[in-house]
């Protein structure tokens, strides 16, 4: 399914004339300079084709005849590699020679008797060339190891464009796929598990290139290299036949979905994961491009106010049931999304997630992530991304913003997953973001917008921990335990505050929120009893605020059983800080209003930017 799909994709967008994508035999590859050769094979120019509108030179992509796969072995590329195979010389092999002459030797059996004039200077070239020639400075120390093609005299075309080069290559390709030594299905050709076709089978896939963690000469998503992998006596990629040509198909266009770069919004890098997606329209590409930059919208919202209100217009109107063809008319809803997720594993890559359906379900699944993350007062200008939302998870670095190393990836994945697919949140996530909020005592809207957002999915699925539903703003009508000691809690502390001013070194969520949030018998008489020290001095200098404090306290211990409870649950901790997050606000908005300290407001550094 995944290949087939990719395959699809890679057919339609060659058939458009995409560009990054290369026909069949061909890759974009990474190439700094360009020697230029003469008709008899003299060298006229060493030019370096890098791109330098950069603060440093990057090599410029060009297509090229498909690299070989190389692990351990010496593999000579066509009409174009890196220096220590075209010039024999090179800055880090110990091996120089070796490939040099694997690259001649290719290109003597190959370009023999070719009438071209290109091909014939080429040829002349490695005849007479010797490694001792590489000298400045005409050929500068910089080069070596660095990618390089060829070029006639005055022509703008590479040699590898010329006709006759790209004759030949087809012709070496078919030469590849029925050389003596193929395994019979390759030879004979099988079934291709991908089009249903009889076609010459790919041993050996090509690399995919992009995967963050992964080695950086590429990976492979099919391959076999051990006895334990193989079955009924078959050898590499007769085990899972897919054709050289399907083989092809699927790597390219996954390496031109994995590239990197601020024109490609079809990737995005979740924890060790790396993300692509793409779309398939009943109608015409612009369908599918406008449904590829909505859903890419959605995942990494842009990072500018009118935009991001406009996304959060057409989120809380999915939300309520409308249809996304009536909230945005240039999107077709039935547009066929599929995203995939790739994890490094040594020298594979493992499918985290595959998720396929079309983009108004995918919308209304992120509609419904926003939905449940919902807390007022909103922590955030812009939507969270699901990196942004997990940094939370983290440990807060005292001076220091959080580390997404410090994030585990499988609760980055398990997450991501249960966003696209609908699914429920990981458990882990509620109990990961409870033990961080004890350990630092650091209560921000991001995190108690994650214990809302994994208890108000569960509710909703029909796990429930309590008949009360989790909610978006402070319930003053609520009599669930967790969330009214967690209100307590704020106005304990707000009374603390409000009598010492700032005074305060070390307020009472500094000393006792994690024990107070786990065991609450055994701290919240304790802060009761110490509560009325300042209460003391408040209806001396406040009387009115004395009162209605008294009145908010004695309204939350109306609605707690008769006793504290011994413990509260995780989830009943979850409720804790969305009940401390809903009454802390309150306050300090009360005190903003009147004009009051502007030290006793909190600032939630989650509220700006998306990381």
């Amino acid at each position: 399914m995944i290949l087939q799909a990719l395959v699809r994709y890679y057919q339609r967008m060659a058939a458009g004339g995409a560009g990054g994508i290369a026909a069949y035999g061909y890759s974009p590859e990474k190439i700094s300079y360009e020697i230029v050769l003469a008709a008899d094979g003299a060298v006229l120019a060493v030019n370096d084709i890098r791109d330098t509108t950069g603060k440093k030179p990057q090599p410029r992509v060009l297509e090229v005849p498909q690299p070989e796969k190389r692990t351990v072995g010496i593999k000579s590329n066509f009409l174009w590699d890196k220096t220590s195979y075209v010039l024999g010389v090179s800055a880090t092999s110990k091996r120089a020679d070796k490939e040099h002459e694997a690259f001649k030797a290719l290109h003597e059996t190959a370009l023999a008797g070719a009438q071209d004039e290109g091909l014939q200077a080429l040829l002349a070239f490695l005849q007479h060339w010797s490694p001792e020639q590489f000298q400045a400075p005409l050929f500068p120390e910089e080069m070596r190891d660095a990618n390089l093609v060829f070029r006639l005299g005055n022509e703008h075309r590479h040699l590898h464009e010329r006709e006759a080069a790209k004759a030949l290559r087809a012709r070496l390709l078919g030469d590849e796929e029925g050389a003596e030594g193929t395994p019979p299905a390759a030879a004979a050709g099988a079934m291709c598990l991908v089009n249903g076709e009889v076609a010459p089978i790919a041993r050996l896939h090509p690399a995919i290139k992009g995967v963050n963690g992964a080695q950086s000469s590429g990976a492979s998503l099919v391959s076999f290299n051990l006895d334990a992998f193989t079955s009924y006596g078959k050898n590499q990629g007769d085990n899972a036949p897919v054709s050289e040509q399907a083989a092809f198909a699927y790597t390219s266009v996954l390496n031109h979905l994995l590239r990197r770069g601020p024109d490609n919004r079809q990737r995005l890098q979740v924890g060790d994961t790396s993300v692509v997606f793409w779309a398939e329209a009943a109608g015409s590409e612009a369908d599918a491009q406008a449904a590829e930059d909505f859903l890419s919208s959605l995942l990494m919202p842009p990072d500018d106010d009118s935009e991001a209100e406009r996304l959060r217009t057409v989120l809380d109107g999915l939300g309520k049931g409308r249809p996304l063809a009536e909230l945005d008319p240039g999107l077709a809803p039935g547009t066929r999304m599929y995203v995939l997720g790739l994890a490094p594993n040594a020298s594979r890559l493992s499918v985290r997630y595959w998720q396929v359906d079309t983009l108004e379900v995918f919308a209304k699944r992120l509609a419904e992530h926003a939905q449940d993350l919902r807390v007022e007062p909103l922590p955030w200008r812009i939507e969270p991304t699901v990196y942004r939302l997990l940094l939370a998870t983290v440990p807060n670095r005292e001076g220091a913003m959080p580390k997404a190393d410090d994030a585990f990836d499988n609760l980055i994945g398990e997450t991501m997953r249960a966003i696209l697919s609908g699914g429920l949140y990981p458990r882990s996530l509620l109990a990961n973001t409870v033990m961080r909020i004890r350990s630092d005592g650091n209560l921000s809207g991001m995190r108690a917008a994650i214990c809302k957002g994994v208890l108000a999915r569960e509710f909703r699925r029909g796990i429930r921990t309590s008949e009360e539903e989790i909610p978006v703003s402070l319930d003053k009508q609520s009599t669930q335990p967790g969330y009214l000691l967690g209100r307590l809690f704020a106005v304990l502390e707000f009374v603390q505050r409000c009598a010492l001013g700032g005074q305060v070194n070390a307020t009472i969520r500094d000393r006792y929120y994690g024990a107070a949030s786990a065991t609450p018998a055994a701290i919240f008489p304790v802060l009761l009893r110490n509560t009325q020290n300042h209460m003391s001095k408040l209806r001396k200098e406040r009387p009115g605020q004395a009162v209605n404090l008294e009145k908010e306290i004695r309204d939350i211990v109306e609605g707690l059983p008769d006793q504290f409870p011994r413990s509260l649950k995780i989830e009943d901790q979850g409720r804790f800080a969305i009940g401390y997050y809903h009454q802390s606000h309150i306050h300090f908005a009360k005190r903003d209003a009147s004009g009051d300290a502007a030290e006793d407001t909190e600032t939630d550094t989650d509220t700006e930017g998306a990381i």
